[in-house]
């Protein structure tokens, strides 16, 4: 209830809100009496003129990935167009089976957008987020594809709103891999042990826990050698501990390297170098 109270506020929110001119540009662009007119409209539910959102991009097309404390910083940029001009626009991201049953949502640093001018008919308006996730996220079902945009444009000729714009980035917690191979030094020919631990943000608890069940590769580079080579693949176990054995041919850097899922990105472990006499 409290996420669905949320996205109702910023619906309201931007239905209210009027995306004014700035002065320096009130010659060029649509007037206030015409914005004005046009946010109305939209409170009321209507879409006017012939003002269209083309285009709505989120974090550049990468995905957002959000850890346990640290707060994450990207951009919404919103395209749109107008026979008039873009006077500006504005909007909000969530997430779930529809705005009414939305299970998260993040609000824009602010309501304001910065707009940049592509030609007379078209300007494209950047919207900065910063998402806590200790007090923007309030559950993991949140974490991959299904976040959408709610956004409005506003252009000379009326308003145009957009309730569920599909986003082109996943929301993803945050991982970490660990490496370590021993003994070491160790003679050749001798069995390496090489462990770690794969893990990934809970953003219900404000911790890292371990990353099930999941297919990570055991990679080595033979010193001085230009790459790495994948020796085996193996399953992190019911903690997202890893533990293998290989035979120790000659000095060299051995890493875990996790191919990442939908809710969890790709993730390369820091490598362990082992001396082999």
């Amino acid at each position: 209830m409290r996420i669905r109270a949320t996205v109702a506020a910023l619906t309201g929110t931007l239905a209210l809100s009027a995306l004014v001119v700035p002065a320096a540009q009130a010659d060029d662009g649509p007037n206030t009496r015409q914005l004005s007119a046009s946010v109305a409209k939209v409170a009321n539910g209507a879409a006017a003129g012939d003002t269209k959102i083309t285009k709505v991009t989120v974090n550049g097309g990468k995905d957002v990935v959000i850890g346990t404390s640290a707060k994450k910083k990207f951009t919404v940029a919103i395209t749109a167009t107008d026979p008039e001009g873009i006077a500006g626009a504005s909007g909000f991201m969530w997430h779930g089976p529809s705005r009414q049953t939305a299970d998260g949502a993040f609000a824009p640093d602010d309501f304001d957008s910065k707009c940049k001018v592509v030609n007379d008919t078209t300007s494209t308006c950047t919207l900065a987020f910063t998402v806590d996730p200790k007090a923007d996220i309030y559950t993991n079902d949140v974490a991959g594809s299904g976040w959408k945009v709610y956004a409005v444009a506003t252009g000379g000729s009326g308003s145009t709103t957009i309730d569920g714009a599909k986003s082109d980035a996943r929301v993803q917690r945050a991982a970490r891999l660990t490496t370590n191979a021993s003994p070491e030094p160790i003679k050749k020919g001798k069995t390496l042990t090489v462990t770690g631990a794969l893990t990934r943000a809970n953003w219900e608890t404000s911790k890292y826990a371990g990353y099930t069940k999941q297919s990570v590769k055991l990679q080595y580079k033979k010193k001085g050698a230009a790459s790495y080579t994948t020796l085996k693949t193996i399953t992190s176990d019911t903690k997202g501990n890893l533990k293998t054995t290989v035979k120790a041919s000659a000095d060299g850097y051995y890493r875990y390297v996790f191919a990442g899922t939908s809710t969890t990105p790709a993730v390369t472990s820091t490598s362990d170098f082992v001396d082999v006499n």
